[in-house]
């Protein structure tokens, strides 16, 4: 069983994350740049505001997960408002040029329910990512990170498919408590945006044992 390790840090602070997960014995991990779109209101609370952001996904076998966080959370310990790290289950983890098979574990309702919170992906064509967001705060979302992306449709696939192939993206990650997630996904879905099909997707994941890092 692995499990996903995600640390939203500020810029050039995600080698810190990275580093210091490889000391406890995870063998690696994906940094990915991004900005905050946090209000003002949670800014102090999350420390998540208008500015260059570090994603940092890290997978484990569920066995070191412990000691890596611990040394994620030891290595931020004197940092003020830092960030934020928090776990999501990988049912199946599968290498580059391995032929294994995908399977899916199954929840039970009573996991999904006594989760406390959701990570809501909306995957947009770039230019969208703020009118997604600012439908979430309206739904009672708080902030959310940008990352920027881009799609790897070829150029035949449009008149294929009859979709129209916008290569930038942006992926915009939310942080919400379980109870506001469907009025949160439900807003999105009704944006302009999203009205045309292929112009993006949305997706959720449970995220457990949430954590503010650095000092409070």
């Amino acid at each position: 069983m692995f499990r996903l390790i995600v640390s939203i840090v500020p810029n050039n602070s995600g080698s810190l994350i990275s580093s210091a997960a490889n000391g406890a014995g995870a063998s690696g991990g994906t940094i990915i740049p991004g900005r905050g779109t946090a209000s003002n209101d949670i800014l102090s609370i999350l420390g998540l505001g208008d500015s260059s952001k570090e994603i940092v996904y890290i997978v484990v076998e569920d066995k070191i997960e412990n000691d890596v966080r611990a040394a994620i959370e030891d290595a931020c310990s004197k940092k003020k408002h830092f960030g934020v790290m928090f776990t999501v289950d990988v049912n199946s983890f599968i290498k580059s040029g391995t032929k294994s098979n995908l399977t899916l574990g199954e929840k039970s309702m009573d996991s999904i329910e006594n989760n406390s919170f959701q990570m809501i992906n909306i995957i947009v064509n770039k230019g969208y990512a703020e009118d997604a967001m600012a439908a979430a705060r309206k739904a009672g979302a708080g902030g959310g990170t940008v990352v920027l992306g881009r799609g790897t449709a070829k150029e035949g696939d449009e008149k294929f498919f009859g979709v129209e192939i916008v290569p930038e993206k942006e992926m915009l990650v939310i942080l919400v408590e379980q109870s506001k997630a469907e009025a949160v996904v439900e807003a999105i879905q009704n944006l302009e945006c999203f009205s045309k099909g292929g112009s993006g997707v949305v997706f959720c994941a449970d995220a457990k044992r949430f954590t503010l890092l650095g000092k409070r």
